[in-house]
């Protein structure tokens, strides 16, 4: 879908988004779901190695504004990418990052 084709409800969701995927350690979750990883949030924290609370912090934000998307097993919710295709957004800035 092109850009102009979107109506101001989708962009704003869209532009939502990418706010909320600015932000270092949120990009560095998202790098640790790629590929159909499912994480809770202890996995997430103990790979990332930063407070089990900022890590709830910033699943929560991103969740909210549709990024990931969490399904209860148990005691453990687990966290994934609400939309796969997010990926190919966060190699994009990656290949530019490294320019």
């Amino acid at each position: 879908m092109k850009f102009e084709k979107l109506n101001p409800d989708q962009l704003e969701k869209a532009a939502n988004m990418l706010k909320a995927i600015a932000h270092p350690v949120r990009i560095a979750i998202i790098n640790q779901l790629e590929n159909g990883k499912k994480l809770t949030v202890t996995e997430i924290h103990e790979l990332l190695n930063i407070e089990q609370s900022t890590t709830s912090h910033h699943l929560g934000i991103l969740k909210d504004k549709g990024v990931l998307a969490s399904k209860r097993d148990g005691k453990n919710s687990y966290y994934f990418l609400k939309h796969e295709n997010l990926t190919e957004i966060m190699r994009c800035i990656s290949q530019c990052a490294c320019n």
